[in-house]
């Protein structure tokens, strides 16, 4: 098969890749649910189990954790055994965390289905179709990351209302079965189109710098444009996963989550408009990027959610208010997951762009710590969603700032060392 592969023409070649996109773009949507609908289940879940909103909220954590921090080796074992057998296990693993958790008696049980199961299976998908999209498309890296990772952000869109429905007709437990069910085989269908780039593929076209080129982890690690990356993911990721996780805690606290907007409750129609601004906002500003700078736009679509989330919060009793600005909060964040892959793969080459993009990706594990259960103790101890909103707006500035002021000079330094 990889002979066949690489003796393709480039005509079929340019081809074949838009079909990966496609079915990437499914499988991406398949997985999705996990944790943008996430938030849904807690408070079925804190009164089954008789728990508090922290101790449920670890799962979300256990999730995340191990969807990034296993990733480095998942990655790995992508470029190694080739992606349609991972992805067709990692589909299968996303599919049975729901069904097992649907029968959980305790937190620890939770713990080990949604957030083992789970951030497994999920995390072979996310960073092996990601990683392949940096390589099938060295041309136009940031709006082929942003179309999957739109995927990921939008593919909750068509299942919010039908979750949201079934939970109160059938029961979170049933809910949990029959979806898990269908997020199985649909991403283990998917995963069977999917396959490695051609090597003519990615040496193309792309950033002159290392064209189908690159340096492995070992070498990524030593660099300070990594850990500047890192930093800035885990921080924007903080704050994005905050709202993610708690929202429906802190609308019912604001008194908008069943108020009516357009003749709909405010929270489910805030999750949805999220679902499509987080998904629109990772193809958008990867193709700004494509043209401006990953740097340049980093920073407007930074600054763009910390201002977003200040004022939500000034206007947080207004339930109209409280549903549009939730949606521009979300297109200032989502794009995390286009520009930080494409820019990690622009500074240090496509060869090893799966395995590198998963050290980066443990970023979002250390962002759902602190935006997870951390945020919800931090809530708990002030009696406050100020405070906690107060510090994810900090994050978003802050990282803002270090994208024009600490990494764009770093970049900058490294294409001038490698030019001489």
């Amino acid at each position: 098969m990889a002979e066949m592969i690489l003796a393709e023409s480039p005509a079929i070649a340019r081809v074949n890749r838009w079909w990966q996109l496609g079915w990437g773009l499914v499988c991406m949507m398949a997985i999705s649910s996990s944790q943008y609908v996430w938030t849904l289940f807690t408070t079925p879940l804190t009164a089954h189990l008789n728990a508090t909103l922290a101790e449920v909220q670890v799962t979300f954590s256990v999730l995340i954790v191990l969807q990034t921090f296993l990733s480095p080796f998942q990655g790995y074992l992508v470029d190694v055994f080739g992606p349609r057998v991972l992805l067709s296990i990692g589909a299968v693993l996303t599919g049975l965390s729901w069904v097992f958790a649907a029968g959980a008696r305790s937190t620890f049980e939770l713990y080990l289905t949604y957030g083992l199961f789970g951030g497994s299976g999920t995390g072979i998908i996310y960073v092996g179709v990601v990683g392949l999209m940096a390589r099938w498309f060295p041309d136009r890296r940031g709006l082929a990351c942003g179309i999957v990772a739109a995927g990921y952000g939008m593919g909750a869109i068509i299942t919010t209302y039908p979750i949201a429905s079934a939970i109160s007709g059938v029961g979170y437990q049933q809910t949990l079965i029959s979806f898990g069910v269908i997020f199985g085989v649909v991403g283990l269908l998917a995963a069977q189109g999917m396959r490695r780039p051609p090597e003519t593929q990615s040496r193309t076209s792309g950033p002159p710098s290392l064209p189908g080129m690159g340096v492995g982890p070992s070498m990524m690690l030593s660099s300070p444009i990594f850990w500047v990356m890192f930093v800035m993911m885990a921080m924007m990721s903080t704050s994005g996963l905050m709202v993610i996780s708690q929202m429906a805690a802190f609308a019912k606290d604001f008194g908008v989550a069943n108020a009516m907007v357009f003749g709909t409750a405010a929270l489910p129609l805030a999750l949805t408009i999220d679902r499509f601004t987080n998904g629109l906002t990772r193809p958008f500003f990867g193709w700004l990027s494509d043209r401006i700078g990953r740097e340049q736009t980093m920073g407007l679509a930074f600054g763009l959610e910390g201002v977003a989330m200040f004022v939500w919060l000034s206007t947080r009793e207004n339930p109209l208010l409280f549903v549009l600005l939730s949606g521009v909060v979300f297109f200032g964040w989502g794009e995390i997951f286009s520009l930080f892959p494409s820019t990690l793969t622009d500074t240090f080459g496509e060869r090893h762009a799966t395995t590198n993009y998963g050290f980066l990706y443990m970023a979002q594990g250390v962002g759902s710590v602190f935006g997870g259960p951390l945020a919800a103790w931090l809530h708990e101890a002030t009696k406050s969603w100020i405070v906690v909103f107060s510090v994810m707006i900090v994050l978003d500035l802050l990282a803002a700032a270090m994208a024009v002021a600490v990494l764009r000079p770093l970049r900058r330094s490294k294409r001038i060392a490698n030019s001489r």
